[in-house]
């Protein structure tokens, strides 16, 4: 009875999601591609051209240092900072969009100016230490990049207990 009762419940899930697609008619003739552009633009609309397929505010990015940084061995609850320099490689103003964090754990900092050509910047993220064991956070940049990517920025390391 359970089986039947689910089934239908999917079923007519699936039944009202695609007479919603067909009233649209857009998505019928999008591909995976298109559509993943679209929630792209839709998710930067305003963005002052970031990432909305803009090319022609692109421009180019280039990572100082490693993208990837050890820590290695940290204490408990100990605050850290870490910073990840880069270069504007381009011939257009390079403007970070967004930085965020994996948790909560880490608070990166999003620098507010644009970029010119050839101008170098730092990306910055703070850790507060908690956990135990191995560590491994993220931190990602969206930037009007060219080609579109987000730039995912690690830094790994052991905490250890304190005595």
């Amino acid at each position: 009875m359970k089986k039947i009762l689910l089934f239908t419940v999917i079923a007519a899930g699936l039944i009202s999601c695609n007479s919603a697609d067909k009233k649209d008619g857009k998505i019928d003739s999008m591909n995976r591609a298109e559509i993943e552009q679209a929630l792209r633009d839709s998710a930067l609309s305003g963005t002052q051209g970031a990432q909305t397929g803009d090319t022609a505010n692109s421009t180019t990015i280039s990572w100082i240092d490693s993208t990837t940084m050890d820590l290695g061995k940290l204490k408990k609850d100990q605050q850290v900072e870490v910073t990840y320099r880069f270069k504007n490689t381009g011939d257009k103003n390079l403007v970070i969009e967004n930085v965020s964090a994996g948790c909560g754990c880490t608070i990166p900092e999003k620098p507010e100016k644009p970029y010119a050509p050839g101008e170098e910047g730092v990306i910055k993220a703070r850790f507060n230490g908690s956990g135990s064991g191995h560590i491994s956070k993220t931190v990602t940049v969206v930037a009007n990049t060219k080609p579109y990517r987000d730039h995912v920025l690690t830094f790994t390391g052991d905490i250890q207990e304190s005595k």
